[in-house]
């Protein structure tokens, strides 16, 4: 993978998390989950072509983003650790999930989750959790891991590298039919 190609994958990633969060309106203590398939990122086929480069480009356009903003990184692991998420065990403490025994590898949970683990200060494995927003790079599938309601989110770009995007974000269910108010100003 060229320097430019790296370049460019992380380029792409944070305008993506930038423009979603924008959007999503994300509070301090939210969290943001990522499922990302390396090898759609360098156009191979999902779950065949496992690119830690490519990872690590998603990885610096990413991360940065979210801390600055204090939101926690959720990173989902591919179907092999049964999409399990890597994420900070204070992140996971802080919502109650519960902690799994598995450490992910570029073929067994993925590049991505491989490098989120190695990024963490004290990462954790955790079965499920109800994200607040997040970004399927790749076709990842990660709607096991948002909050209900979700709702699909238009950024200006589509692609991260090759890899299609979708993205989404949360919001509470609207319950009481015509005559509830959903706002203090209704």
């Amino acid at each position: 993978m060229t320097d430019a190609f790296k370049q460019q994958i992380q380029a792409e990633a944070r305008q993506a998390v930038e423009e979603l969060l924008e959007q999503a309106k994300l509070k301090k203590g939210g969290v943001f989950v990522v499922g990302c398939s390396s090898s759609e990122i360098v156009g191979g086929h999902i779950g065949k072509d496992s690119s830690l480069d490519a990872a690590q480009a998603v990885y610096a356009g990413i991360a940065p983003v979210l801390a600055q903003r204090g939101i926690w990184l959720a990173a989902q692991c591919c179907e092999h650790l049964n999409r399990a998420i890597i994420m900070e065990r204070e992140a996971a403490e802080q919502y109650g999930w519960e902690e799994v025994c598995v450490v992910p590898r570029p073929h067994a949970g993925g590049s991505w989750a491989t490098t989120c683990w190695k990024q963490c200060k004290d990462p954790i494995a955790v079965e499920e959790i109800r994200a607040h927003a997040g970004i399927d790079i790749g076709g990842t599938l990660i709607g096991m891991h948002l909050r209900r309601v979700a709702v699909p989110v238009r950024l200006s770009l589509s692609r991260i590298g090759e890899a299609n995007i979708l993205c989404a974000r949360t919001r509470p269910k609207l319950i009481g039919g015509e005559r509830a108010k959903y706002t203090e100003e209704d």
